[in-house]
C-alpha cells in the first residue's frame, strides 16, 4: 500500500509515518522543510506541482491529509485575532487540504478502493463550542464541511472519504497536559484508516472509533 501524509516530520504525522514504515508500506511524507520528505508548504499553490511530480505515475491508496496550524490559541477577542491570522490558517487547515487532494486526485484513481483520510477536531463540530479559538474552530468546521462533501463528489470514483478527530494530544500544538499520547492517536487512526471504505464515507469519527456529532 502506498501511504501519503502531508505534515509527516512531527507530531501525529511523524507518528503516522513511521508506523506505516514499520509495518511496510510505501510511504511518502511532506513536509515544509526537513530532510527525507518532500518539500510542501500547503499554503503556497505553487509547490504542489512539485508533489504532483514526485508522484506523477504512482498510484497512492491512501492519502492523509495531516498538516495544520492553531495560531490563535489565547488570543483575546477584544483585541486579537488579526485577519492575516485568518487567512494564514484558513490557507493551510482548509485550502491546503483542498490543494493536496485536486493535485493527487490523477494518482487516487490509479487503484481500487483509494482513500483520503482527513484530520479535523472535535472543535469543528456545533456541538462543541464553549468559546475563544474562533479561528482554529471555523477553520475546522470548513474542513470537515470540505471532507463531506468530497465524500459525495468521490463516490462514483470509488474513493472513500473520512474526517477524524485525533484526540487532544500531547504535542506542540496539544500541549504536555493532553490526554493521550501520541502513539495512542496514530494507533487508533491507523485502526480507522484501515475501516474506511465506501459505507463509511463522509463519516466524522474520533481515534477510538466514536462518531463525533458534526
Amino acid at each position: 500500500m502506498h501511504v501519503v501524509i502531508t505534515g509527516a516530520n512531527r507530531g501525529i504525522g511523524r507518528s503516522l509515518y513511521d508506523r506505516y514504515c514499520d509495518r511496510g508500506d510505501e510511504v511518502t511524507g511532506t513536509a515544509r522543510s526537513a530532510d527525507g520528505f518532500v518539500p510542501l508548504d500547503v499554503t503556497q499553490p505553487d509547490q504542489f506541482a512539485n508533489l504532483a511530480r514526485a508522484q506523477d505515475g504512482k498510484p497512492v491508496d491512501l492519502l492523509i491529509c495531516n498538516a495544520g496550524v492553531y495560531l490563535d490559541k489565547g488570543q483575546s477577542l477584544a483585541e486579537g485575532y488579526p485577519p492575516e491570522m485568518w487567512a494564514d490558517s484558513f490557507a493551510t487547515n482548509v485550502t491546503g487540504v483542498f490543494l493536496t487532494v485536486q493535485s493527487l486526485l490523477p494518482n487516487l484513481q490509479m487503484t481500487d478502493g483509494a482513500k483520503i483520510a482527513i484530520i479535523s477536531s472535535q472543535m469543528a463540530s456545533h456541538m462543541r463550542a464553549p468559546g475563544g479559538s474562533y479561528i482554529y474552530r471555523a477553520s475546522k468546521a470548513a474542513v470537515l464541511n470540505l471532507g463531506r462533501n468530497f465524500a459525495v463528489d468521490l463516490k462514483g470514483l470509488d474513493i472513500s472519504v473520512g474526517i477524524y478527530h485525533p484526540g487532544w494530544v500531547q504535542t506542540d500544538m496539544g500541549g504536555q497536559v493532553a490526554d493521550i499520547t501520541v502513539d495512542q492517536a496514530a494507533s487508533g487512526l491507523i485502526a480507522r484508516f484501515d475501516e474506511l471504505g465506501p459505507d463509511s464515507s463522509g463519516c466524522f469519527r474520533t481515534w477510538d472509533g466514536q462518531d463525533h456529532p458534526f
